[in-house]
């Protein structure tokens, strides 16, 4: 633990030109008291690094000194990559990781360069999880999973009370919950994380399939998914607005075959979750569409039309 402490408050003076014990503090998340003796050990262990006295001193490095700790190792590298998601790399385990990764990455750059990381930082940001989504902490399987994905190793655990042996092959993090892509026997499966039980990482690991895509098998099975949500089909017959209006209430995966569907009259077949669900969206066109099947629908559309007719006085 000291040793990387040591290794980042090197790469932070290389990167950064100097700052003060209380920067160092902050950034290293320790006592300014531990910073002078961390500072005093690289000393005494050969590392150029001197304190400026007065105002606006600190510690620096003598000028031209470069250390060669630059260099990402693997683990690094690919925590790298994911460096977009903070909130996704500290529910992995792999935040401590990445922030090696990016100051080495950043003590790489020439000093004309060393500002790109926090331009781009006060720029772009990457919020996974959905609105009003709640603090709760991650899933006690994540931290376990992910290592597993990264060393490919099989994991023994229990999934809904059925005691399984995966090969887990990716986590995918959506609106806020994590899936884990695994195979298990020969087929490539979808599993809720915080579903899962105890996780035992077993020391074997497994070959990749090298034409697994996960980005492709992620999309695949969502809309696999999404489509066998879409049971019932309603008959509507909407006005021009109302056709205008049909891309912005249909759901996605039903809205292509919605506009094949429509007639030259407006009416159109609209695939739904439930009657239920179709209320509430063809209440959304108003006075836009009229329900021809099934009667149900049309029924509870002409009760809802008659009660804010009768609110309105008419």
């Amino acid at each position: 633990m000291r040793a990387s402490r040591l290794m980042s408050l090197v790469l932070l003076l290389q990167g950064r030109g100097g700052m003060t014990a209380t920067e160092l503090a902050k950034e290293l998340e320790v006592s300014e008291r531990t910073v002078h003796r961390d500072v005093l050990a690289l000393s005494e262990a050969g590392v150029p690094v001197y304190a400026d006295r007065g105002r606006g001193g600190g510690y620096r490095l003598l000028e031209g000194y470069r250390t060669r700790l630059t260099g990402l190792d693997r683990s690094e590298a690919e925590a790298l990559f994911l460096s977009g998601v903070p909130a996704a790399l500290r529910e992995m385990g792999l935040h401590d990781v990445a922030a090696t990764a990016r100051l080495k990455a950043a003590a790489a750059l020439s000093p004309a360069l060393r500002d790109a990381p926090a331009t781009a930082a006060q720029r772009f940001h990457l919020d996974a999880p959905g609105w009003f989504a709640g603090d709760d902490p991650p899933p006690a399987a994540l931290a376990p999973l992910a290592r597993a994905v990264w060393n490919d190793r099989r994991v023994r655990t229990v999934y809904k009370g059925n005691q399984r042996t995966l090969e887990p092959y990716g986590l995918v993090l959506k609106a806020g919950v994590w899936y884990l892509a695994a195979r298990l026997g020969t087929r490539f499966l979808i599993f809720r994380v915080h579903r899962f039980g105890a996780i035992d990482v077993l020391a074997e690991t497994f070959d990749r399939d090298p034409g697994f895509d996960l980005a492709g098998f992620w999309a695949q099975q969502s809309a696999e998914f999404t489509r066998s949500l879409l049971r019932d089909v309603i008959t509507l017959r909407l006005s021009e607005r109302g056709q205008r209006m049909l891309r912005h209430i249909a759901d996605p995966a039903a809205l292509a075959d919605a506009l094949g569907s429509l007639q030259p009259d407006g009416t159109v077949q609209l695939a739904v979750e439930s009657v239920e669900v179709a209320f509430s969206q063809v209440l959304r066109f108003g006075p836009e569409a009229e329900v021809l099947a099934p009667p149900e629908l049309r029924t509870m559309v002409a009760e809802a039309a008659a009660r804010t007719s009768a609110l309105y006085g008419g």
